[in-house]
């Protein structure tokens, strides 16, 4: 349990940034919160916690020190989402933009961005990641912000080239997989290696496959579950990491108490 605590912590100062307005910064920061809020409810007095509280008190001083910090991201990222809006982004969300009688066009977003851009004034001292998405925001918008705004008057237009990358993605990966060159990330899905059998029926399948014994299917069987289990672990943490965390602590206590029980003395 502790070596999956001291995983979470790893997991939360290395998150990362890929998706679009996913920051992986301020993900790890909301997962270490969790983390911390999860260890407070460790009580000192309990016996065999003192890992825990140490590593709680840890926690703890590293959310007070970066605390500012996080809340200047998390007021740029809020920002950041509000310039997504003015756009109508990401399309999927925005199914219809504007109505029928008035639909959205290049200058009514060219209006919004303005008025939301006059509305934009972070203290340049104190706030470094809002003072960076405000000349970024400033500069792209002066240099090519008209031509950003031909998909709104040009119907069929898309705003991205996100379909486009993808596709080009898909072609590659198939590209390798017919190759061998490379391994995809699809191939590792499937566990750590693939057997092709080679049959014209069902039972002939079905024989080829009761030659492998069951005590050694169950074997490798147990391995591939080992090997999946911290990825299930990292799944689980970054979707609710509070919960996670609280069912970690739940296991810790239950270990003790079953361990007091062992030996002779009262659980806590």
């Amino acid at each position: 349990m502790e070596a999956h605590v001291r995983v979470a912590v790893r997991d939360a100062v290395n998150r990362r940034s890929r998706k679009p307005f996913y920051w992986g910064g301020l993900k790890g920061y909301e997962q270490l919160q969790a983390i911390g809020q999860a260890l407070q409810s460790v009580l000192p007095e309990e016996p065999e916690t003192d890992y825990l509280q140490q590593l709680a008190r840890q926690v703890e001083r590293v959310l007070e020190k970066n605390r500012a910090l996080a809340q200047d991201v998390q007021a740029a990222h809020s920002w950041l989402r509000r310039i997504a809006q003015c756009w109508r982004y990401p399309p999927a969300s925005y199914p219809t933009p504007g109505n029928a009688d008035s639909p959205l066009t290049a200058e009514q977003v060219k209006r919004e961005m303005e008025d939301l851009l006059q509305q934009f004034r972070p203290d340049f001292r104190r706030c470094p990641a809002q003072t960076a998405l405000y000349r970024t925001w400033r500069r792209i918008w002066k240099d090519c912000g008209s031509e950003l705004l031909h998909c709104y008057d040009i119907p069929g237009l898309p705003p991205d080239n996100l379909r486009l990358e993808a596709l080009f993605g898909r072609l590659r990966r198939h590209q390798r997989r017919i190759s061998g060159r490379k391994s995809t990330r699809e191939l590792r899905d499937f566990g750590q290696y693939q057997v092709l059998f080679l049959a014209d029926s069902e039972e002939q399948l079905l024989q080829q496959l009761r030659q492998v014994p069951l005590v050694e299917y169950e074997a490798h069987r147990l391995r591939l579950t080992e090997a999946e289990a911290l990825r299930q672990f990292l799944y689980r943490l970054h979707r609710d990491p509070l919960k996670t965390m609280r069912g970690l602590i739940d296991q810790h206590a239950a270990r003790r108490a079953e361990l007091a029980s062992n030996t002779g003395l009262s659980p806590p």
